[in-house]
């Protein structure tokens, strides 16, 4: 009985050493499941990292942050942008930080997270990285343009002010006593363009050639003033003057109308007038008032000067102009500014000067609501190759001059010189 039992356990040990060495996997079974695992994971790794690099955003570098860091600063980036959006007012976008500060703050693009919604938010990111310092930039110079632009029409309003001012003590001090009565003679030189409701004053010399291309173009008589000639500007008869209109019509535009005037330095008009119509061929001035003023102002003249009334000279001219008893009239050309628009009859609105002639006009075109396209033009009618009369050339016809005669000739632009602010033109004026 012993022997079976010790029998029976034998072969209870067998079966369990016959199973113990069935199941027991050999070395190189491990060896195959450890090398498919790590295959796997290292797969897994790489496919990640793929992944991370592909959505990397070009020029920002690649870093290895938390994830929650990240989350947290790009979805404050994205409030202040909604923000933004909502209100129409900037906020300071990131880029606007230095360098190192940006690379520290701002999330890495290439980042997943866990939210359904992190796909759309990194696409909003990077728009957001494209668009904001170019909106920035527009935003930051549109803002300094329109300051700018404010800067110079304040200046320039402060400018008119100062100038209506002067004229107005100017009148209110010797011409106290005058009519206060609007006759067609005081309207006679202002040009009408009623699409705009502006009236201008001309004043020869004083760029009223290119202020009447001005006028037609806003009267729809020409598309640009590139178009239109010198023989359409002064004798096409396109515009409308004041005094063509009855007693109501002239009152209704003096009050409602803006009303502009231009002048220039008097002496330098006159002898820019002087080089105008003498110095150069001219079939009305020469022998109109070329013939009278040699026949009159010069001893022994010759038969030729006689007879076309060419080469008059500075001097004589000067003695036509401060003779009480000329022997011709007086012209349009240098005549004095406050005679040709009556500046104390008339509340002018706006005064330009020739000296700033290009800012006055387009300031006075912006105000009026002309076109954008359209500015002050500065084509030079006349002689085309004489230089413009500047201050320099004034000086030298004004030197062959002796001191009586220049005073003479201040004296008779003084009420131009005190109305409209210009300096003595010479030390010894008095």
């Amino acid at each position: 009985m012993l022997f079976m039992d010790c029998k029976m356990v034998d072969v209870l040990r067998g079966r369990r050493r016959l199973l113990v060495s069935v199941f027991k996997p050999p070395c190189s079974f491990w060896f195959l499941l450890l090398f498919g695992v790590g295959g796997l994971v290292l797969f897994i790794h790489l496919q990640d990292l793929s992944d991370m690099v592909l959505q990397q955003a070009p020029g920002v570098k690649f870093r290895s942050t938390t994830q929650s860091r990240q989350c947290g600063q790009f979805s404050e980036i994205v409030r202040l942008h909604q923000r933004s959006e909502e209100s129409d007012v900037d906020p300071i976008s990131p880029m606007q930080l230095p360098d190192s500060q940006w690379k520290r703050q701002a999330p890495t693009p290439g980042s997943r997270e866990h939210d359904p919604g992190s796909q759309q938010v990194t696409k909003r990111h990077r728009k957001l990285l494209k668009t904001s310092p170019v909106q920035h930039t527009n935003s930051s110079s549109s803002s300094s343009s329109s300051s700018s632009h404010s800067e110079i029409s304040r200046r320039l309003s402060d400018v008119q002010e100062s100038r209506r001012r002067i004229v107005r003590e100017v009148c209110g001090k010797y011409r106290s006593n005058i009519s206060r009565t609007i006759t067609p003679h005081h309207v006679s030189r202002i040009y009408v363009e009623d699409r705009h409701k502006l009236l201008y004053c001309e004043v020869p010399k004083a760029g009223c050639s290119n202020w009447k291309r001005v006028l037609m173009v806003l009267a729809g008589v020409a598309n640009s003033t590139r178009e239109i000639n010198h023989v359409s500007v002064h004798y096409d008869n396109h515009l409308k003057r004041l005094d063509s209109f009855d007693r109501q019509g002239i009152s209704k535009r003096l009050e409602t109308y803006t009303k502009v005037l231009f002048v220039r330095e008097p002496m330098e008009r006159l002898v820019s007038a002087f080089r105008d119509k003498f110095e150069s061929p001219n079939s009305y001035y020469h022998p109109v008032f070329g013939k009278p003023i040699i026949s009159k102002y010069r001893v022994n003249a010759s038969q030729s000067a006689l007879k076309t009334g060419s080469g008059v000279t500075f001097r004589e001219f000067i003695h036509y102009l401060l003779d009480v008893h000329r022997p011709v009239g007086m012209d349009i050309h240098w005549e004095a500014t406050n005679q040709l628009c009556s500046p104390c009859h008339l509340h002018y609105d706006f005064i330009g000067k020739v000296e700033t002639l290009e800012e006055d006009a387009n300031f006075v075109l912006r105000k009026i609501g002309a076109p954008e396209n359209l500015t002050y033009p500065s084509f030079k009618d006349g002689n085309p190759k004489a230089a413009r009369t500047s201050t320099q050339i004034t000086q030298h016809y004004f030197s062959q001059l002796n001191a009586s005669e220049r005073q003479r000739a201040y004296d008779f632009y003084y009420m131009d010189y005190l109305m409209f602010n210009y300096s003595k033109p010479y030390k010894d004026l008095y």
